[in-house]
């Protein structure tokens, strides 16, 4: 889940990486570094942690050279200091890898007994050492790589630097994505078009397998077979402009009170105002014709997935699973052809959540992606996409991502509504309607920060805190329990209210805080009955409900926060944002790293 990038340019090529490295810094900021290539050979910088340091050195000790390779890492193999840092090299290669090397042991044991010596504790420098062997066999680099490539098992991408060659680059794509960039008498290779896209916009994307040779004069590019191939070139949307802060302090936070612009965006794109009506994009496939539902994520998007499960369930009458992408393979699901897979990713990179795409696809499932990345891997390659508009989310943590998540899933589930027959149209229009207020009550929300703010220090307090919810808001509640682990390193759990008594009540003293997601809705009054429990055991609650909820539960003991009323059926999208909130400010008195928690990167494309 590391980020690469490579280029060939008329100058330095050094503060063209760094910036390129700049926008893919939310892939991993354990280490980086970046080798150019010099008349003497290969010039490199390295350091242990974030961008910034590695921005200091080259400040103090400046790169030459018009052709480069950069890193930034997030680790796998080897603990996060200078020396497992990248661009690794032999002197004579130097790489940069993201992924993993599956037989790298054996590969590092038959390398050293050949003599080479081995630097670092990672799986990437076997890749250095492999192709020297070939090079000094006299093969030239393409040839090297292609060879060294015969002997590599596992799901990565590369980019390779050749001493003595000033006008080669080389980049490989093995289930890790690869974006070449076109410029004029100039060449890019990136993880992600964001990267380059402040120096072009003409881009293809490297397929499955295939690998590339770039010079200064274009691509040349082979598949998994070695045969000369073409890929399209795209005009590409990213934009190159670094979003700032905008005034606040983080970007987690900018980026939650983005979320009423967002999630209009997003619903613009399939609600009407006018008719109260719902129109998904163009689906390949008869949406009346699926009868299950198999939807696959991770993490944040794994909760959406949850949310949606209880929706479609419940007004489309079919039935729906819902499997975490790293375990979904490795259960062998009996799979029916003609169901649907609903995948749900961010970044569309996943390497988990795309490996189940696949298994679905070899499986005659009809494929749907919800992905918030315009020409990522998984938009491609799914036979139909809903997007979401929730643009450039730089925080690790998702918060406006998640709620467009939502919003889209609730217009998939009243669009698949309508087309099993099981709504009429006033009832299309009810929901419609509740989907229409979201923006508006989110804004709402986000005024009732300040006394989010103030409940946060109970919680600040804590080593283990609860979250509690029913229904579609047991998955907030898992949610809001994720948010405040990523970002604070506070334990928490989230768990369905009914399971309270079944073990996590033996928990409950005055040092726990629990954390009640309760909108007014015909489940409310058996939460409002575990939130008296709670307090009978002295346990500090924090309520999120409307005015009707808190009103019922008025206690000393109890905390809350006044929701606007709104449908129950877009709740879980409403109540979002507080648990997000608390979760910030939470970290801010903690006085963790908000935007990039340790440990963490937004885009996991490594197994």
């Amino acid at each position: 889940m590391c980020g690469i990038i490579g280029i060939i340019c008329k100058d330095r090529v050094a503060p063209l990486l760094l910036g390129g490295l700049r926008r893919l810094e939310y892939r991993g900021y354990d280490s980086a570094g970046i080798a150019t290539l010099v008349d003497n050979g290969i010039e490199r910088r390295r350091v242990e942690g974030r961008l910034s340091y590695l921005e200091r050195l080259l400040d103090e000790q400046p790169m030459l050279g018009r052709i480069g390779i950069g890193h930034t890492r997030w680790a796998t193999h080897g603990v996060p200091n200078e020396v497992n840092a990248h661009p690794h090299t032999d002197g004579w290669v130097a790489v940069v890898h993201n992924g993993i090397i599956e037989n790298f042991q054996a590969l590092r044991t038959e390398l050293a007994y050949e003599g080479c010596n081995f630097e670092s504790e990672t799986d990437s420098e076997v890749v250095v050492h492999l192709v020297s062997t070939f090079l000094r066999r006299g093969h030239s680099p393409p040839e090297a790589t292609s060879r060294a490539l015969q002997r590599l098992q596992g799901a990565f991408a590369l980019a390779l630097l050749f001493v003595g060659y000033h006008d080669l680059l080389i980049g490989v794509r093995r289930g890790s994505p690869l974006t070449i960039g076109y410029g004029e008498g100039e060449m890019y290779l990136s993880s992600d078009a964001l990267a380059i896209a402040p120096l072009t916009q003409k881009v293809s994307y490297l397929e499955e397998g295939d690998w590339v040779v770039i010079t200064p004069e274009g691509a040349t590019i082979r598949d998994d077979k070695n045969c000369l191939v073409k890929r399209v070139v795209h005009q590409t949307s990213a934009s190159g402009v670094m979003i700032g802060k905008g005034g606040y302090h983080h970007f987690m936070l900018k980026e939650i009170f983005e979320q009423p612009q967002v999630i209009g965006d997003t619903l613009n794109t399939m609600l009407n105002p006018a008719s109260r009506t719902i129109t998904l994009p163009t689906i390949p496939f008869d949406l009346a014709s699926v009868s299950k539902i198999t939807i696959i994520a991770c993490g944040t998007s794994y909760y959406a997935g949850l949310v949606a499960k209880y929706w479609i369930e419940r007004i489309v009458r079919i039935p729906v699973e819902v499997d975490s992408a790293s375990e979904f393979r490795y259960r062998s699901p009996v799979l029916v052809p003609g169901g649907l897979a609903l995948l749900i990713s961010q970044s569309g990179e996943t390497a988990d959540t795309l490996a189940a795409l696949r298994y679905c696809q070899q499986h005659h499932l009809y494929t749907l992606a919800v992905v918030n990345v315009t020409e990522s891997t998984m938009m491609r390659e799914a036979d139909c996409t809903l997007q979401t508009l929730a643009g450039l989310e730089i925080s690790v943590a998702s918060t406006k991502t998640f709620t467009t998540q939502l919003t889209v899933l609730a217009c998939f589930a009243i669009a698949m509504a309508k087309a099993h027959g099981i709504i009429d149209h006033l009832t299309e229009a009810r929901l419609s309607s509740a989907l229409a207020e979201v923006p508006g009550r989110a804004a709402e929300v986000l005024n009732h920060d300040g006394c989010i703010r103030k409940m946060a220090a109970v919680v600040a307090a804590a080593h283990d805190v609860l979250y509690l919810g029913r229904g579609t808001s047991f998955p907030i509640a898992l949610e809001g329990a994720l948010k405040l682990k990523e970002i604070s390193y506070i334990h928490a759990e989230g768990y369905a209210a009914g399971e309270m008594k079944h073990g996590p009540i033996a928990l409950i003293d005055e040092a726990v805080p629990v954390i009640v997601i309760a909108p007014s809705d015909e489940l409310f009054e058996k939460t409002a009955s575990n939130v008296q429990e709670v307090m009978a055991r002295g346990g500090k609650v924090i309520l999120f409900s409307d005015c009707h909820g808190t009103n019922r539960l008025q206690n000393k003991k109890l905390l809350s926060v006044p929701l606007p009323w709104i449908d129950p059926f877009v709740a879980p999208v409403l109540y979002s944002i507080p648990v997000q909130l608390l979760a910030y400010y939470v970290a801010v008195l903690k006085g963790t790293d908000v935007d990039q928690p340790r440990n963490l990167a937004k885009s996991v494309t490594v197994e």
